[in-house]
């Protein structure tokens, strides 16, 4: 009799030509990832060869029950790690029948500014630093953290080794390799300075990629808790005191920034941002503001300033870059709750497109 594992395992490819793609798209509350799987008759590799679908939107806050079709337009793929084999992950983005985009669509948007003559020449690259906190499901408290209590004080947490401090390798390690697998552009990870709090990295990527690049991610870490029993939480603040918020530090550059004299441009390009500093503050994540608190390495949400190594400045520039006087800068205002679209496209919005 076969075991549970043995039919997961099937390797499809000895009997059948036949694929599975799992669709994915962003649900109503801009955070919510959903997905749903249909067979294909062969490879894919190519979004545009891959049909459209539809999904309930009354069963997601984004469509009426009375008129409920939402169109799933796919967008990127990426080969599955959990099925393995030809099988495909589709990040797809959503649309009315009449095809406008619904407006929790935020890539249609993204992709319209990077689609810009303007924006394309300057090649921007992005580098996202995703932070994010695993819970223990029934209790909604931070794992290996003790129920009601609290462990030591932040100090021998970040990049920690030991049982009493590392608490979530397995899933950290799982979900970096599947990354890889999948062929997202995760570029490491790190404990992180809150106890069961940890950090992966996606990019350098161009442009949209970021976006799709970052989301497949998130969708991966979010099967990968399901299969632990963890439940994984993007809040911003998970836990109130003496503890790090979790951010979602966006590094960046242009073809300009990267060149000789690219350290000149980078200081323009910081100057317009903190001019749009409120702006970009309302679009950079939902309940920021009990993260970016003046402490735990942060700014002031109030308060825009930039500096050289700072960690507790709104956009860092690092030291190679000053001494080079090229290269990129950091900034670490989004919350770990951003919608990578909305972030990635704004930052170059505000720093190539706009003219305060």
């Amino acid at each position: 009799m076969s075991l549970l594992s043995d039919l997961l395992n099937l390797n499809l490819s000895d009997t059948t030509d036949k694929i599975i793609a799992e669709y994915i798209w962003i649900g109503g509350s801009g955070m919510d990832l959903r997905s749903k799987a249909r067979t294909l008759n062969g490879p894919v590799s190519d979004p545009a060869k891959l049909p459209r679908w539809n999904y309930d939107g009354s069963s997601t806050g984004q469509a009426p029950g009375e008129d409920s079709e939402v169109i799933l337009y796919p967008q990127a793929i990426f080969k599955d790690p959990f099925r393995r084999g030809n099988n495909i992950l589709v990040m797809c983005d959503t649309y009315t029948p009449a095809g406008e985009p619904i407006p929790t669509n935020k890539r249609f948007d993204a992709a319209k500014i990077f689609s810009q003559p303007d924006v394309v020449a300057e090649v921007p690259w992005y580098g996202i630093e995703q932070e994010y906190t695993l819970l223990q499901k029934n209790v909604r408290w931070p794992l290996g953290w003790p129920v009601g209590g609290y462990p030591g004080p932040q100090g021998p947490y970040y990049c920690g080794v030991g049982a009493d401090k590392a608490l979530g390798r397995d899933i950290v390690d799982s979900h970096y390799k599947a990354c890889l697998y999948a062929g997202i552009n995760i570029s490491g990870i790190n404990g992180e300075v809150m106890p069961g709090q940890w950090e992966f990295q996606v990019g350098p990527a161009v442009g949209i990629s970021a976006g799709d690049e970052l989301w497949v991610a998130r969708y991966i870490l979010e099967r990968i808790t399901e299969i632990a029993d963890v439940v994984l939480s993007f809040d911003p603040k998970p836990i109130q005191g003496d503890w790090n918020g979790a951010g979602a530090h966006t590094n960046y550059s242009t073809k300009s920034m990267r060149n000789e004299g690219g350290y000149e441009i980078i200081k323009k390009a910081i100057e317009k941002l903190g001019l749009r500093h409120k702006e970009h503050i309302a679009a950079y994540g939902e309940g920021n503001e009990r993260r970016l608190t003046g402490r735990h390495e942060t700014a002031d949400i109030n308060t825009f300033k930039w500096g050289v190594a700072n960690r507790g400045a709104s956009i860092r520039v690092g030291r190679d870059t000053e001494r080079e006087g090229k290269g990129y800068f950091e900034d670490r205002r989004p919350a770990s709750n951003m919608d990578p679209y909305v972030v990635t496209s704004m930052i170059a919005e505000t720093t190539i497109l706009w003219n305060p």
